[in-house]
């Protein structure tokens, strides 16, 4: 989030940072740390995992609908916000 105030300017999101030591202010972020944990238990070296096998699991995540989402995946709420900055 180096470029934060960048990204706010080229696309009118809102930028959010949220408290040190406040899961409850990061809903979706502790959600997904859970579904990663699926994949990756609690102190997992992901040096031992390869490039495409860590690519996958990113494809699993961003094509699993989210409620918050409305029901879509993360890759097609993507791709609808890039869609409607063009």
């Amino acid at each position: 989030m180096a470029q934060h105030a960048q990204l706010r300017i080229d696309t009118g999101i809102e930028v959010y940072f949220a408290d040190p030591h406040s899961p409850c202010q990061r809903g979706t972020d502790e959600n997904t740390n859970g579904l990663l944990r699926r994949y990756f238990p609690k102190g997992t070296d992901l040096a031992r995992w390869n490039h495409d096998e860590l690519d996958a699991v990113a494809a699993a995540l961003n094509d699993r609908p989210r409620k918050t989402l409305d029901w879509k995946t993360p890759a097609e709420a993507l791709n609808e916000l890039l869609l409607s900055h063009q």
